[in-house]
């Protein structure tokens, strides 16, 4: 079987279907309620009578019709990446101050911690986020000798290109940030890398000292500290993050918010092994990898973050309480350094689920497919809620006027009609005609 839709069912939701629940048996770590709801989502994704829907018809020539089916917005789908995608883009556009230079850095966990960050993930994985910030704060104002307080935008990755748990964060920081003292922005040109490893070394490694005290883990630090001499990799983009909107956001999203594999790089299942490829980091070539089934599913199902975990969080003059108190202060510490403007990252408002349709498909998902004209909603479903909106209803009970209600003669064929609208904006991806 290749890793194609067939009737909007794909390979990777086929893997789940046969083998979930042989799975959970085997492996009772992920029996959870928490999991399996996720894996409940993914498999129903796409299908409007359980997911939800939102119907649209044209009142003009009575032809039209379209359902939209809800995203199920479960991290493990692979059709929803999309929407995962451009929610990060837009997400972005409204948490960058514009004028300012940022830089993308990438903190890692050596290969030697990854099974404790495993198996403490609750206990770790946020604390990972904040030790980034952290040693940021601490770098940027040893570089600058200054207290800077700069901005980040942290973001958790949990898999590497191959699907194996490696925990590491994406980090959108300002160049510099704001001097505590003076209130006058900082710009840092040139950052020291060799720093900046050992920095990221100490603050990792006495956190987990901090949050697992025992004695294994005391043997683990101090063997991280004598095999790693040279720090923990920091990579950091040498010059500016892409200077443009768009292109920031689509570099950051493939590596960000993108689920652990695509379905392009599923190469075939068989119903006990699957074959899939990835490029490695090591050799810079495509790999392929065989492996049975529930090696391949716990190595999709191992990145399904704790219950309530944020994996994106807003840090310094990035925060989201005080965004709006900093942006002014940024702005009038920026006109005075012009230097700093040059090249910095201008932000576009965020795109709507009608834009976003468009751009992909090149077809507005709201323009009658007979006539030409736009189409309105006829009716909100929720299955948990029921019924949330129905056109018919509004009219029966005499919302709309006459007039705007019934057109009759040649060009309205005595159907119902009503003025056009721009419809409710709900987390969508799916259409059936």
């Amino acid at each position: 079987m290749k890793a194609e839709e067939v009737k909007g069912w794909n390979v990777f939701k086929q893997i789940f279907a046969d083998h979930w629940e042989g799975f959970k048996r085997a492996y009772p770590r992920y029996s959870k309620s928490h999991y399996d709801e996720q894996v409940k989502k993914m498999l129903s994704c796409g299908n409007p009578e359980e997911m939800g829907y939102i119907r649209y018809l044209c009142f003009r020539c009575g032809e039209g019709k379209r359902v939209v089916s809800m995203s199920c917005k479960s991290t493990m789908c692979l059709r929803c990446g999309k929407v995962y995608v451009d929610e990060w883009v837009g997400q972005v556009s409204k948490m960058l101050h514009e004028g300012v230079i940022y830089r993308h850095i990438v903190l890692t966990v050596p290969e030697k911690l990854r099974k404790t960050f495993y198996n403490h993930a609750e206990e770790l994985l946020g604390k990972l986020m904040w030790s980034g910030v952290r040693c940021l704060d601490d770098f940027f104002s040893r570089v600058s000798r200054k207290e800077i307080r700069g901005g980040y935008i942290v973001v958790l990755q949990t898999h590497g290109r191959n699907g194996q748990y490696n925990p590491h964060v994406h980090i959108i920081a300002t160049s510099g940030g704001m001097d505590k003292s003076t209130g006058e922005w900082e710009h840092l040109e040139y950052l020291p890398y060799p720093m900046l490893h050992k920095k990221w070394q100490w603050y990792l490694l006495e956190m987990v000292r901090e949050e697992i005290d025992t004695e294994e883990i005391e043997g683990l630090v101090d063997s991280c500290y004598r095999g790693y001499p040279k720090g923990f990799v920091a990579n950091v983009q040498k010059g500016k993050v892409p200077g443009r909107y768009e292109s920031l956001s689509r570099y950051l999203a493939k590596y960000v918010v993108s689920p652990p594999i695509s379905l392009r790089r599923i190469d075939g299942y068989d119903g006990e092994r699957v074959r899939y490829h990835y490029r490695s980091h090591k050799t810079e070539r495509v790999e392929e990898e065989r492996v049975d089934v529930y090696t391949f599913i716990g190595r999709m199902i191992q990145h399904v973050l704790p219950k309530g975990f944020k994996r994106i969080r807003y840090y310094g003059v990035q925060a989201t309480k005080t965004f709006e108190q900093v942006k002014e202060i940024i702005q009038e510490a920026l006109s005075k350094v012009k230097r700093v403007v040059k090249g910095a990252i201008k932000i576009i408002g965020q795109k709507r689920y009608r834009e976003r349709y468009r751009e992909s498909t090149g077809k507005d998902p709201c323009i009658c497919p007979h006539c030409g004209q736009e189409m309105d909603v006829c009716t909100i479903w929720h299955p948990r809620y029921g019924v949330i909106y129905d056109e018919f209803d509004e009219i029966r009970r005499g919302k709309y006027e006459q007039k705007e209600k019934e057109v009759f003669g040649e060009e309205g064929n005595g159907r119902a009609i009503r003025s056009s609208s721009e419809g409710v904006q709900l987390p969508l991806f799916s259409m059936w005609n």
